[in-house]
């Protein structure tokens, strides 16, 4: 596949890493709307699978209600590549940025961005797409084994590392969160924020950042509400739905965000702060434990089934 057109951000070709649905729609958003060739990385084969099935699904859809044209949509899906497992990380080496989208959890990403900087370009952006985990810690860890956070290579290692929030579904979110660590460069902010060419929003590296540092407490809260009684699931949704004109209520909002994903974020928050207002619902956990996840298992606080 012939390289993209150079353009101001420099990004020729991105790397993902993980294809669950936040990974297969920066894949997706990115190959249609930058038109940038995509190689999307996940350890699992069976993840990759059901990720390009999707990928596919939403293009049709697209096609179906007149966004793309059948063409388009072709030129869109042929961007996307999948890197295998016997390559692995290595097969990133050659992307001028990678976008990390694994679960939210902080050793997971320190891991994959000390051996991201240890096999991709040392001039390559590497963006997490964490929704509440500190840029700087995960920075931190991109700084070579050997050398110091205040040595001229620590220090540049570091300064590539950026988040990059994109909210869910990707393909009809149009928010993009851009964040800085303490060592991120402004020629990466600068970069980042030019191949986001959407809305941003930019907020400082504190625990959930703008947007869930709003969101989840709210949601916690509506989960504490059902818990104590206060309301049924349906009329605490109907609530927010009919009197403040939310286009869904907490709860199912939970659910479609996924609820270990929103039990991981509180928990961030909470041991971020110190701050007891953030401590997860008792439900919260339970419903966590139980395995019921929400939309994506199947059952929530409603059924999917």
């Amino acid at each position: 596949m012939s390289a993209a057109p150079l353009v101001a951000h420099g990004i020729r070709r991105l790397g993902v890493l993980g294809a669950g649905q936040m990974g297969t729609g920066i894949a997706m958003v990115s190959a249609v709307r930058a038109k940038v060739p995509v190689s999307i990385y996940d350890r699992s084969p069976e993840q990759v699978k059901k990720g390009l099935a999707l990928m596919d699904k939403l293009l049709d859809k697209d096609v179906g209600k007149g966004r793309l044209t059948s063409e388009q949509a072709k030129e869109a899906r042929d961007r996307v590549s999948v890197v295998g497992n016997e390559a692995g990380l290595k097969g990133l080496r050659d992307v001028d940025m990678v976008v990390e989208a694994v679960s939210e959890n902080l050793q997971l990403k320190q891991s994959i961005f000390a051996s991201l900087a240890a096999e991709v370009r040392p001039d390559a952006i590497l963006a997490t797409n964490t929704s509440s985990i500190s840029i700087t810690k995960i920075a931190t860890s991109a700084i070579p084994e050997g050398s110091s956070a205040s040595s001229e290579e620590g220090k540049k290692s570091a300064s590539r590392v950026v988040g990059l929030h994109f909210f869910n579904p990707v393909p009809v979110m149009k928010l993009v969160e851009l964040i800085s660590a303490l060592q991120t460069s402004q020629d990466t902010l600068d970069r980042a924020r030019s191949f986001a060419s959407t809305e941003v929003t930019v907020s400082k590296d504190v625990p959930g950042f703008v947007s869930n540092a709003l969101l989840m407490p709210f949601l916690n809260e509506a989960i504490m509400h059902l818990e104590k009684g206060i309301a049924t699931r349906e009329d605490i949704d109907t609530t927010l739905k009919l009197g403040m004109n939310h286009p869904m209520g907490p709860l199912q909002l939970a659910d479609f965000i996924g609820l270990d994903t929103c039990l991981a974020i509180q928990k961030t928050l909470y041991e971020g702060t110190g701050d007891s207002k953030y401590r997860p619902a008792i439900l919260l956990e339970r419903m966590v434990d139980a395995g019921w996840l929400g939309k994506k298992s199947g059952k929530g606080f409603y059924d999917y089934n």
